[in-house]
Formats: C-alpha cells, sequence, structure tokens
C-alpha cells in the first residue's frame, strides 16, 4: 500500500492540488502493483523554505492541462480561427503531416490542403497524456469528415494526431491518417 507525500508552497490552485494528487497516484500504480482504493497520495504546504541561499515563500505558476490546450488549437484549426489557434503555439512550431515536408505556418498547411479537400472536421474520440522529461505528449485520436475537391463527402476516416507541449505551448504536432488509403479507393 503505497503512500505519497508532496510539498508544495503556498498559491497553488484547488484544481492544480486535484491534478498533482491524482496523476501522481496513476503514476505510482503503473510502476508498483497496488490498487486505487490501496494508493494514498496527500499535500501538505510549506509556509517557506530555502534552497540555494534563496529563500522561497511562493509556489511557481500552473500550466495548464495539455489535453485541454490540444483541443483548444484544433477547435480554434477547425473554425479558422488561425490567430487565436497561433497563441497556442511554442517559438519554433512544426507541424508534419502525411505526404508533406514539415511546416512551421499556417499558411503552408493550408496550401498544402487544398490539393486533397476542400473541408475537413475532426471528431476526437479521446486525448491520452503521457510525460516525458521536458515536455507533456498528447494523443488525440478520432475520425475525419468532410469533403473532396469534386465535391463529395467522406467520414469515418482514422486519425492520430501527436502533440509535445513545453511550458503550456504547444511545440510539435504528428499527424497520420488514412485519407490517401481511402481516397484510393474512390
Amino acid at each position: 500500500m503505497p503512500v505519497v507525500s508532496i510539498t508544495l508552497l503556498p498559491g497553488y490552485s484547488a484544481q492544480t492540488r486535484e491534478r498533482l494528487v491524482e496523476r501522481t497516484a496513476r503514476t505510482v500504480r503503473s510502476v508498483i502493483a497496488a490498487s486505487n482504493a490501496g494508493t494514498t497520495v496527500f499535500v501538505n504546504e510549506a509556509a517557506t523554505y530555502q534552497r540555494d541561499g534563496k529563500r522561497m515563500s511562493q509556489g511557481g505558476p500552473d500550466l495548464p492541462e495539455a489535453s485541454v490546450v490540444v483541443r483548444q488549437f484544433l477547435e480554434r484549426m477547425q473554425a479558422r480561427e488561425l490567430d487565436a489557434a497561433r497563441q497556442l503555439l511554442a517559438p519554433g512550431f512544426v507541424m508534419t503531416f502525411p505526404g508533406a515536408a514539415p511546416m512551421r505556418e499556417f499558411s503552408e498547411l493550408m496550401d498544402w490542403a487544398k490539393t486533397r479537400y476542400s473541408r475537413i472536421a475532426k471528431r476526437f474520440e479521446r486525448f491520452d497524456e503521457c510525460w516525458q522529461d521536458d515536455c507533456t505528449v498528447v494523443y488525440c485520436s478520432g475520425t475525419l469528415e468532410g469533403v473532396w475537391l469534386d465535391g463529395s463527402a467522406f467520414s469515418g476516416i482514422r486519425f492520430i494526431d501527436r502533440f509535445e507541449l513545453a511550458d503550456g505551448l504547444i511545440r510539435r504536432q504528428d499527424v497520420w491518417n488514412d485519407l490517401a488509403e481511402v481516397k484510393a479507393t474512390l
């Protein structure tokens, strides 16, 4: 039965504390064969501490939930709110789509997409997060629907997007889908 204690400085929101407790418990259970009921995680608060000769009495900034940032980005892109979507990107952002060279500007994506379809939308089925040393990785999966260049509709085409986020901003998007395979059968 694992018991984990987290000590934070004051200033973190209740929502951030809840996310931290939930994710810590899941992390523990991914390494130790323990039940949810047998895993305890709690948060303590330290009024102040000293490290490297500096006194600290306030916690750092909360990071937004990475899956929420990705969903906002995809929804803004779908609505063609490109300036709003751009606000969620880190400097040096790069995106890679099937059959295309890496792109850094939305204009490159729009020009490339014009040769494939006239309209496209994503139906989200799930968002999964995992964590690496320097980023959070979010996988978004679901299906695509839209209109081919000849005006015929398509739907139910599988996709997976992989995003890397650092400091709450998206720095990379990699896209996989079955558009080309479906189009080839038409």
